[in-house]
């Protein structure tokens, strides 16, 4: 069977070809392909206070340079056809007026962007969002009715008053959400590009929550895209890849080769030589000024997953065949492919990369990584255009996908009985059949984990590395597994057990636990250094995010199993609108509002938005979702057949599995 599409028309690869940097081309005979880049004259450097090296690009004057590829394709006022040799730091497009971008109207260009959701059709159901209010007189009179009733038939008329009165205030939610998540459009050169992380006007310290994340884009996008509002999810990927590093750098203050910024923010400032006009610029931040200063590993991951879902439910596979954005998968592929130390399938990562991006002691190989890893092969792997240059990819991409599931399932996974076989492991074994491979203290087991883990029931742990295993229950790790088919069926099933069984301490008042359970008192303060934000039961350290409801109806809709979705919804459709949409909630049982808590939180609304169109329409949610390659599965049963005292494979075999 085959594993990618058929191939790309030679004509087509022909005027296509000169999108390609010289760095992927080792042949000198594509010193040739100089002649189709624009002159340096269209390249201009402009030094700002931000970042000194950054290079703006002039999107007209490109445009004018190549009448071909704005015919072919485009958007806004950059080349899509086309990329520059080398990326630059910072986007530039030159906007002749005097007026910023938010201030568009209604009757602008863009106007159709502002317009109240509620004045739209529904995509998946043709029908208007408008609130089917009942007239206040007939909720009076059945109110009244209610307390003095007189037969079955008003105690009946009550019952539906409450249930059209509960979807009038559902409607509303929604409503409301859809605007809030318009509201936080941010736009560049006249077109919608992203959302920014939270809009509170009650905050005056926006720190670079007024920024465009990756990360928190996502659930934004999905929003979209299953609202049919397409162009916003196009952009945002368009743009972004412009942004992506194409620099091969060994200096520790650059982003290497591949990488994704964590966010961009759209500065507009006066255009040099004409006051009176203004011009859009793209800042991106790889980590330079994040917290902590890490650069995020999961936004090249989630732009690979935002892309298949764009394709899948656009109908539009132009974007993914395009030849620079095919080179986009293919350096963000080779990033987390790339030959290191480790000895394990798994990617190696720093504290901080992640969700979770402060200390909290997930350095290694943290399961939230290793799930989207997982899945933004599968993804890439589907979209990939054959080509010889992609045999080498391709090969170790399969082989990839083969060890690492191997890995997680086998070595990750944690219920009650194999809880009990740790708890009576052997130490110190040195052979290549030991059962314990990594040398597990028994002793490590933590006494909440005996009493907590259900009869029925398991999970995937947290972390796991050289005599250290973080059993730790992480949500997005978890439920990404699912999605991606990391996780088998049985084990699919068996979480989402876990899930109802400690349905108290996950969901409480507010859906859903990024981790259980905190870290307290000493371990507290030794791991996370005593940080104030990530106190227990708050924040990163097990406090609950309602963004995380989309990816728990997702995972519950692949397995048939909707209803602990929508009681998860209805849970948090309580109180989170009357919270002002907090980014977190805080202690135990999530009674509070985060501390620190932002309000109106952009994904926070988008999650609540993703979880109600794809419960109201379970079959959308297929585009997020990989199935099981039964190649993938037949191949695991081989592995797992095969002798276990077998000799390491000798240099020159053509195929290799770190299991």
């Amino acid at each position: 069977m085959s594993l990618v599409s058929p191939s790309t028309s030679e004509a087509v690869l022909q005027v296509l070809s000169a999108a390609v940097p010289r760095l992927l081309f080792p042949d000198p005979s594509c010193s040739k392909l100089d002649s189709n880049f624009p002159s340096k004259s269209h390249i201009k450097c402009r030094k700002r206070r931000s970042s000194v090296y950054m290079q703006s690009l002039n999107c007209s004057i490109v445009m004018q340079s190549f009448p071909r590829i704005s015919r072919i394709q485009g958007i806004g006022a950059i080349p899509h056809g086309n990329v520059l040799p080398a990326r630059s730091r910072s986007l530039c497009c030159q906007c002749q007026r005097a007026d910023s971008i938010s201030g568009l109207t209604a009757k602008d260009g863009n106007g159709n962007w502002l317009l109240d959701a509620v004045q739209k059709p529904n995509p998946l159901n043709g029908v208007m969002n408008t609130p089917n209010v009942l007239e206040f007189g007939e909720v009076q009179q059945l109110e009244i009715e209610k307390k003095n009733p007189t037969s079955n038939g008003k105690l009946a008329a009550v019952e539906a008053v409450k249930e059209n009165l509960h979807k009038v205030s559902v409607d509303s939610l929604e409503d409301e959400a859809w605007n809030l998540l318009h509201d936080s459009m941010v736009y560049y050169c006249g077109s919608p590009i992203g959302t920014i992380a939270a809009k509170d006007p009650t905050d005056s310290n926006a720190l670079n929550y007024d920024q465009v994340f990756i990360r928190d884009f996502i659930p934004s996008g999905m929003a979209f895209l299953l609202k049919g509002e397409y162009d916003i999810v196009r952009n945002f990927i368009l743009h972004t890849l412009q942004l992506q590093s194409w620099e091969k750098t060994m200096d520790c203050h650059s982003p290497g080769q591949g990488l994704m910024p964590a966010s961009f923010k759209v500065r507009t400032v006066p255009l040099e030589g004409d006051d009176s006009a203004t011009e859009d610029v793209l800042d991106p931040d790889f980590g330079e000024a994040a917290i902590g200063r890490v650069a995020p590993v999961d936004s090249g991951l989630w732009w690979i997953i935002l892309l298949r879902a764009y394709g899948k439910c656009s109908g539009d596979l132009s974007v993914q065949e395009r030849i620079d954005v095919q080179t986009g998968i293919k350096m963000i592929l080779k990033l987390c492919l790339a030959d290191g130390f480790d000895m394990f399938p798994t990617l190696l990562v720093t504290d901080g990369s992640c969700m979770i991006d402060r200390r909290m002691g997930i350095h290694g190989h943290p399961l939230e990584i290793q799930a989207l890893f997982y899945s933004a092969l599968l993804c890439a792997r589907e979209m990939l255009a054959p080509e010889d240059a992609s045999a080498d990819l391709m090969r170790a991409l399969n082989n990839r996908l083969l060890a690492l599931s191997f890995h997680i399932r086998n070595y990750y996974w944690v219920d009650m009985r194999k809880l009990n076989e740790i708890y009576r492991y052997k130490t110190e074994e040195y052979s290549y059949d030991a059962v314990n491979k990594f040398n597990i203290y028994p002793d490590q087991i933590p006494p909440w984990l005996v009493e907590w883990i259900p009869n029925k029931g398991g999970y995937l742990i947290g972390n796991l590395q050289p005599a250290h295993m973080d059993f730790r229950f992480f949500a997005l790790g978890n439920l990404w597994s699912i999605v991606s088919s990391l996780a088998t069926m049985d084990q699919s099933h068996a979480i989402l057990d876990l899930i109802e069984a400690k349905w108290t301490d996950l969901v409480g008042h507010m859906p859903f636990k990024i981790c259980y359970p905190a870290l307290e008192g000493q371990e507290w303060r030794i791991i996370t250094g005593s940080d104030p934000k990530n106190t227990p039961w708050s924040y990163h350290n097990a406090g609950s995010w309602p963004t995380l409801l989309w990816q728990l109806t997702v995972a519950c809709i692949k397995m048939n199993r909707s209803d602990i979705a929508a009681k998860a919804v209805e849970v948090a459709e309580k109180r989170i609108s009357k919270d002002r949409w907090p980014e977190y909630y805080d202690t135990k049982s999530a009674r509070f509002i985060g501390k620190q808590a932002r309000l109106f939180q952009t994904w926070s609304i988008a999650g609540y938005l993703v979880a109600k169109l794809l419960l109201a329409n379970p079959s959308a949610a297929k585009i997020l979702i990989n199935e099981e390659d039964q190649e993938l599965v037949n191949a695991l049963s081989c592995i797992i057949g095969a002798n276990p005292k077998r000799k390491r494979g000798r240099k020159g075999m053509k195929q290799s599995y770190i299991v």
